[in-house]
């Protein structure tokens, strides 16, 4: 197993991962105070091409440094429902494979992340199609199996893109989800290849959904055929929110409703502010490494950070902060992720499960997206998350669930 000799550079509350874990850019993605990246379009190679519709899945992922003093610091594949794939970085920086197979008719983007003998930051992103298995629409369900909180959706890949109101309404009619006990929901259409499922509200504590696709051999439209999809089922545990108060600098962690925890916490300080609304946990790192080494900033800081639970792709955490103690409960001075002290977080990281709510309010910062850096499914009301199925249904029932996002807008 090849590991990483030095310092992978990302933005913001950024991180460096094992070299089998892909890794992703930092809370403050795209924020204005981050030095512009250059365009390292001639300085990589791939062994793909840009827009690709007729990729291999049997090969491996491949990128190298085409020369001069260039290394790769990051390297992010994901498909359209964000699930990464693995890969490792040779030892001086130069080339970067992976080392879990391609999906088969599926789009994938490719965002790497490099760094010149200056220091200074260099980006370039590709998007390419592996082919589809056979001529037949395939489903690929979302997560793996397993238990996760009450907030996680339920995603399909698609190996083809589908449109058009009919066939998308064919598609989501063959895709079954039934949850136990029961609670009704809708597919949303997040792209042509990607669809996520929620109920009006959060699941139900301790429930099982089961998830299955009938498809197999049904017309679709045209020549297309549907084909077989493995089974999935799900399971959640107690519901367990965490909502962090910026204004009042702190976060308040509950089970079913009760109150576990609060915790003095330190936020997104001015010009980071750390994003509104409602997060679903996507991964939780005993250790990470944080630098602030590409965003140009005087605040420069290369730390090892324990206890650290994602909630977006972009690389917004809640960790422990130990530097920050002082200014917990008080100030907001972190780059976007939520800091305590080492003690909490690491309650924190053996409270909170994948798929548990994680819900910012009251601060300057945007709300959070819906589909584009991870699950901000939530965020979005029942009535626009509903107008993205192509069925027509009768909504689900109402009931104790995720606030309305009007009410998450910072305060004035």
């Amino acid at each position: 197993m090849s590991h990483i000799p030095r310092i992978r550079t990302v933005l913001g509350c950024a991180l460096l991962v094992s070299p089998l874990a892909v890794s992703a850019t930092g809370c403050s993605t795209e924020h204005p105070l981050s030095a512009k990246p250059y365009d390292a379009t001639g300085r990589l190679a791939f062994n793909v091409d840009d827009e690709s519709r007729q990729v291999d899945p049997s090969k491996p992922l491949e990128v190298t440094v085409k020369g001069g003093d260039d290394r790769i610091t990051d390297v992010t594949a994901t498909d359209a429902a964000g699930r990464f794939v693995r890969g490792a970085l040779s030892e001086d920086g130069t080339r970067w494979r992976s080392t879990s197979p391609l999906a088969a008719g599926v789009h994938y983007t490719v965002r790497v992340s490099t760094e010149n003998e200056d220091g200074e930051p260099g980006l370039r992103s590709i998007g390419f199609d592996t082919v589809a298995a056979d001529k037949r629409l395939r489903v690929t369900f979302g997560p793996d199996s397993g238990t996760y909180g009450v907030g996680q959706p339920v995603t399909a890949e698609l190996s083809k893109p589908v449109k058009g109101a009919e066939a998308r309404a064919v598609v989501e009619r063959g895709l079954r989800v039934e949850a136990h006990p029961y609670v009704a929901g809708r597919w949303h259409w997040v792209d042509s290849k990607t669809l996520h499922y929620r109920p009006r509200e959060y699941w139900p504590a301790n429930a099982t959904i089961d998830v299955r696709s009938a498809l197999d051999g049904v017309r679709i439209k045209g020549s297309l055929y549907g084909g077989p999809a493995k089974p999935l089922e799900i399971r959640t545990g107690d519901r367990v929110e965490a909502i962090t108060d910026v204004a009042a600098h702190q976060l308040t962690v509950k089970r079913n409703g009760k109150v576990l925890r609060t915790i003095p916490v330190s936020t997104g300080k001015p010009g980071y502010d750390t994003r509104n609304g409602i997060k679903v946990v996507l991964a939780k790192e005993p250790s990470v490494r944080m630098t602030s080494a590409s965003i140009g900033s005087s605040d420069f800081y290369d730390l090892q950070v324990s206890w650290a639970t994602r909630v977006t792709w972009s690389g917004e955490y809640v960790h422990a902060a130990p530097w920050s103690v002082g200014s917990q409960g008080v100030a907001n001075t972190s780059h976007g992720c939520t800091g305590m002290n080492t003690e909490n977080a690491k309650w924190f990281f053996d409270t909170i499960r994948l798929g548990d709510i994680v819900q910012v309010v009251n601060s300057s910062g945007d709300m959070m997206t819906a589909f584009d850096n991870g699950f901000g499914d939530w965020n979005m009301s029942w009535e626009e998350w509903t107008k993205g199925s192509s069925v027509k249904a009768a909504a689900a029932p109402g009931g104790g669930g995720p606030a309305d996002p009007a009410r998450l807008r910072p305060r004035t």
